[in-house]
């Protein structure tokens, strides 16, 4: 009996060593993915802000801005995509709806987003725009990859429609969790006009008086490592016209300017998100893992205990007693 169960518990102890790596290595990269219907909405505010006034043509001190940022997953343009890319892509329609403090749009940019369900890398399949333009990304956005390292990585600026580097800068102690924290500073550049405006703008018109549009920013993000996902963003966020002076009397003129921040309920909501999906991703990758190997050594240990026990010489039977023989006592 004891050799028999030294088998079956071997056979378990070798069960165990074999699931630890399969669910870190395969399960994990199937299994921890984006759903491709997420449908996700960000408020954020700039508190106060410098913003062109379209009636008069002059910029002016807000008591706010808001920008209201939405990400809806497309489950038609994924399914479709995936025929022809073979791996599981999400598809993410993204506006970012910029009012003033009456409430009305400054700018609306819609952008379509395709990326790996698994490693957030982008993929490249038609329908990739920003503001109606065709695109190619290289590099993240919105999201950093599951398990993200600390180390620089290549961040698509929607704005310039190019990407950058955003670097790691060190590792804090964000209401509680640990994060790291990221970032990235584009230079002033020259960038396209949005096509949703409060005032439409001739496009001979802007050819003939030379006016152009110039942008920089300050991008931080305070990303939760096992997830990926940014607890926290904040953009301190300068536009400019520049040659202007044709149209609006001077040269230069401030469109925007503010340090943009997400808004407190959102700061919350997307933390209880993240701590909901962060246990899920660290059972694949590190709580299961390590007790299944942990398991496996037991019974490892177990099995060759009892193996040794059923090994050992057991003692020699005591000699027969003569009969008649009489044992008197001491």
């Amino acid at each position: 009996m004891r050799r028999r169960a030294s088998l079956v518990l071997l056979a378990l102890a070798v069960c165990c060593a074999a699931m630890a790596p399969t669910l870190r290595w395969y399960a994990f990269p199937r299994l921890a993915k984006i759903p491709p219907n997420q449908y996700q909405e960000t408020v954020l505010e700039a508190r106060p802000a410098t913003l062109l006034n379209y009636s008069t043509l002059k910029s002016e001190k807000v008591e706010k801005l808001t920008i209201v940022q939405t990400l809806k997953g497309n489950v038609e343009e994924s399914k479709r995509i995936e025929r022809d890319a073979g791996r599981d892509v999400v598809v993410w329609d993204a506006l970012a709806y910029v009012m003033g403090p009456d409430g009305k749009m400054v700018s609306k940019i819609p952008e379509r987003y395709i990326f790996d369900a698994h490693t957030q890398a982008p993929v490249h399949a038609t329908g990739e725009t920003v503001d109606g333009d065709p695109v190619r990304r290289e590099g993240i956005e919105f999201k950093w990859p599951f398990l993200t390292e600390k180390r620089d990585y290549q961040y698509f600026d929607a704005q310039t429609r190019t990407a950058a580097p955003i670097h790691y800068k060190g590792t804090r102690n964000f209401r509680g969790m640990e994060v790291y924290y990221f970032e990235q500073t584009i230079p002033w550049t020259k960038v396209a006009m949005p096509k949703a405006m409060p005032v439409k703008i001739p496009p001979e018109v802007l050819a003939d008086s030379g006016l152009t549009r110039w942008y920089s920013t300050k991008r931080m993000f305070w990303i939760e490592p096992v997830t990926g996902a940014p607890v926290n963003g904040e953009e301190i966020h300068k536009e400019e016209l520049r040659n202007a002076k044709a149209l609006m009397g001077q040269d230069t003129i401030t469109v925007f300017e503010g340090h943009v921040k997400m808004r407190e309920d959102y700061i919350v909501s997307v933390g209880e998100l993240v701590e909901s999906n962060r246990l899920m991703v660290l059972m694949l990758v590190s709580y299961m893992p390590w007790s299944l190997t942990v398991l496996a050594l037991v019974l490892l240990a177990l099995a060759f205990w009892l193996e040794a026990r059923s090994r050992r010489p057991s003692a020699p039977p005591a000699p027969p007693v003569p009969a008649g023989s009489v044992t008197a006592p001491v």
